[in-house]
């Protein structure tokens, strides 16, 4: 089938937008569509086999078995309806149309209600019954001609994968959240799978691909199209799971539609309620949502965490709760499979994040230890930055991340940075936020290029040099160190450190305290360079009022916060003979994982500061991925004179228009 004719099926079935416009929202065209579309498709499939089905039906019901076995065998299918009804049979009966539909429907397997009921399938029989749209819509349908013997799974999927496409334009509000650009799964595909494009051609290859937030299963669609593409013989499994019960539909669908098998993508939250729990996968791909808060399943993920520990989807630590786009890599990390012995097995895995896992968390924080638990594994590929407003539902940049736990030897404990933002073609009309696409000769140029990556870091004479990089796994680690600088102090009495010290709570906790602190009234306006002589007065002072001097701890700490003054040039504070940091002059300084620290100190710090010092007790191993720092390139500013003379010539046009205007 060619493409003139998946796209006039597709606008057969698109068509009924034209009965439902004034009752339905543009964006709500899909809704109606898709349901009907899988409707119809799963009647033609199953026709052939219809009278064998009725006939199980017929035989079995009534009896005390579970007749869902016998009546798979008999449809020839993972799904079967044991109804007679059809929709050109419905369509022709308007005024019973909704409760034949009705009874339709429930005459599927429970599979393939699951999938209607998803798309809220019986509210819109009753709203079209209600606008008198229901027998019209399903007459459109009835006459979709979509019979397996004129077209195929595959091409099926085509069709229903444009319909996707449309509606996910039409509703591109919330598009983002469940459909990723065409052009864009395109290349994560290619990137994730074409280094084994060589393997993937041998006979009777079977792989697994898994895509945990699978939205309506581009992905996972593509993926498959890719290895069959290669291999035709190949068998692969797609498997995924989706929270959002609309696209969880749709992407089951798909699967039905194509004759793959639908109980492959479970429905639910993938970081509560595991629906591929000890599953192993070739190929894990997501597009999982940016920014997206896992408040509600915090405690299942801290508690699989804690139980578990090591054996945990998420070892070795937990992002912050306000984003969980880390969560999905974890997740998906925990899924691939074992590398043997000899160096087989193993599986890759490709995810598109925003800026924030790069660099986001400071040195023991969540998300630095994951950084540096993927990296000391030598999971870490790639990063690939992409353009910029490639997505329905945001604008921001973007990245691949390509991992393998079965690195090839030229790459193991390297990671290629690809600067592929500027690969990019402008859209002659945005949808949502998408303003860009990356051309189909431009997906092939990344892909090469990634391919070659090593050969071309290497050659500074290649006109793409400038495009990728490579990195040791320890060049993103850093020894995150605490640099101290003694506290020095003046001491000095005065009416603003006078009404400090009485209300001071080891002040106010004395029985004489009023009298405390007249005493040392008397000593408003002296100054003392050292503590010892400055205690020594006051002591002095106020036993001569006839009061006891207070001892302890909180008292002295409580007297010198107030009485004491920084100034470079004073007493050095002492703790147990050791002098007291300054936590006002505290500073953070990151040092190359690579690198000693007390010579980074003595080289970077003590020129500066002589008497500082790092608290060993504090420093913290930290990883971040600062992208765009290694491709930063500066541009230094034009020149005075090139500015000042645009400028004069600016001044002369303006010049020139007024006098035309006062002529």
């Amino acid at each position: 089938m060619n493409t003139n004719k998946h796209t006039e099926l597709a606008n057969h079935a698109w068509s009924v937008a034209d009965l439902l416009r004034g009752d339905y929202k543009q964006s709500d065209y899909g809704k109606v569509i898709l349901p009907f579309t899988v409707l119809r498709r799963l009647e033609c499939v199953l026709e052939l086999t219809r009278d064998k089905v009725l006939e199980t039906w017929e035989r079995f019901k009534g009896q005390d078995i579970d007749t869902d076995t016998f009546l798979r065998k008999a449809s020839g299918h993972s799904f079967y309806n044991t109804s007679s009804y059809t929709l050109k049979a419905i369509a022709n009966d308007p005024a019973h149309a909704a409760d034949y539909l009705s009874h339709y429907i429930g005459a599927f397997s429970q599979n393939a209600q699951e999938v209607l009921e998803k798309y809220e399938f019986r509210q819109h029989i009753r709203r079209l019954d209600g606008a008198n749209l229901l027998y019209h819509v399903v007459g459109r349908f009835a006459d979709l001609d979509v019979r397996p013997e004129v077209v195929s799974n595959h091409q099926m999927g085509y069709i229903f994968e444009e319909l996707i496409r449309r509606f996910a334009e039409q509703s591109n509000e919330t598009a983002g959240e469940h459909f990723t650009p065409r052009e864009v799964i395109e290349l994560m595909v290619n990137l994730l799978i074409a280094p084994d494009d060589d393997a993937l051609t041998v006979p009777g290859i079977v792989r697994k691909v898994l895509d945990p937030a699978c939205g309506t299963g581009g992905m996972l669609s593509a993926a498959h199209e890719h290895i069959t593409g290669l291999n035709p013989d190949a068998t692969v499994e797609v498997y995924g799971q989706e929270l959002n019960p609309e696209s969880w539909a749709i992407c089951r669908s798909d699967l039905m539609i194509k004759g793959q098998d639908p109980d492959n993508i479970k429905f639910g939250n993938s970081f509560s309620d595991d629906g591929h729990y000890r599953g192993r996968f070739d190929y894990l791909l997501a597009n999982p949502p940016f920014g997206v808060e896992w408040k509600k399943v915090k405690d299942e993920v801290e508690n699989d965490l804690k139980t578990l520990a090591e054996n945990s989807r998420f070892w070795p630590a937990l992002p912050r709760i306000n984003d969980g786009s880390l969560l999905f890599l974890q997740h998906m990390l925990s899924k691939m499979k074992p590398v043997d012995e000899n160096g087989d097995g193993g599986s890759r895995v490709a995810i598109v994040f925003n800026g924030s896992p790069l660099f986001t968390g400071a040195a023991g924080s969540g998300e630095s230890q994951i950084r540096q638990w993927i990296l000391e594994n030598d999971w870490l590929e790639g990063i690939i930055a992409l353009p910029d407003q490639l997505f329905y539902n945001t604008g921001i940049s973007t990245y691949f991340w390509v991992l393998t736990n079965r690195k090839s030897k030229d790459y193991q404990g390297k990671v290629v940075l690809l600067d592929a933002r500027e690969y990019w073609q402008k859209m002659r009309k945005s949808l949502g936020d998408k303003r860009k696409y990356v051309a189909p000769d431009q997906i092939g140029e990344i892909t090469r290029l990634y391919a070659d990556v090593l050969e071309v870091a290497q050659n500074e004479g290649h006109e793409l040099h400038g495009k990728v990089k490579i990195f040791r796994n320890e060049d993103f680690g850093y020894h995150r160190i605490t640099v101290e600088r003694p506290l020095k102090l003046r001491f000095e009495m005065t009416e603003e450190a006078l009404d400090a010290v009485a209300t001071a709570t080891p002040i106010q906790k004395l029985d004489n305290g009023e009298e405390f602190v007249a005493a040392l009234r008397l000593l408003i306006g002296k100054s003392w360079k050292k503590k010892s002589e400055a205690w020594l007065e006051m002591k002095d002072t106020v036993i001569a009022a006839g009061l006891l001097w207070p001892t302890g701890a909180p008292f002295n700490k409580a007297l010198r916060d107030v009485v004491g003054v920084r100034d470079p040039e004073g007493e050095v504070q002492k703790v147990k003979g050791a002098p007291e940091p300054d936590a006002e002059l505290r500073d953070y300084e990151n040092v190359p994982l690579d690198e000693d620290i007390d010579a980074y100190l003595e080289r970077e710090v003590l020129p500066h500061v002589p008497d500082a010092w790092v608290d060993h007790d504090k420093t913290k191993i930290g990883y971040e991925i600062p992208f765009t720092r290694h491709f930063y390139a500066y541009t230094p500013p034009r020149p005075l004179a090139e500015i000042d003379a645009e400028l004069k010539a600016l001044e002369a046009e303006i010049q020139a228009l007024l006098s035309e205007v006062t002529e």
